[in-house]
């Protein structure tokens, strides 16, 4: 995957089209893009691709992330969120709706508290081999949890 990753990024480079070729000669003219020297048009183009491959790289990133490869070498960002509505615990099988429209299914751990908790804050951290591990705020236990696909 990460040679994927990387191949994306080599792919846009190549896919890059300079900005003398994006405009007809009036949009260059209408731009002011026309008055620029050889070099200054050679450098603009090298900053526009530069800047487009390092978009697509974020995106594959995000992408890998979003997809929970368990294979994937991108690294991951925990996700904060709350939970949807009312809180009394989880266990093996349950979904938890987050606020932010995602649904994880606990894999693994079970917690029950006496009192409902509305709207507690969780983070959802990466850990290794690709799994999740949600930890609801002030709660000791984790849960083990793989994102449920269309939230």
């Amino acid at each position: 995957m990460l040679f994927a990753v990387s191949a994306g990024a080599s792919a846009a480079e190549r896919h890059y089209v300079p900005v003398e070729q994006r405009f007809s000669a009036e949009q260059m003219q209408a731009t002011g893009l026309s008055s620029l020297s050889p070099a200054q048009l050679t450098l603009l183009n090298e900053l526009l691709s530069q800047d487009q491959t390092k978009a697509v790289a974020e995106a594959e990133r995000k992408i890998q992330a979003e997809r929970n490869d368990p294979f994937s070498k991108v690294a991951a960002d925990p996700i904060h969120s709350t939970i949807k509505g009312e809180f009394r615990g989880f266990s093996g099988g349950s979904v938890i709706v987050l606020d932010n429209g995602q649904r994880w299914r606990v894999i693994d751990g079970s917690l029950f508290i006496g009192k409902p908790v509305t709207s507690p804050k969780v983070t959802i951290k990466p850990g290794m081999m690709g799994a999740w591990y949600l930890e609801v705020d002030g709660q000791i236990p984790k849960a083990k949890v793989k994102r449920v696909d269309g939230g």
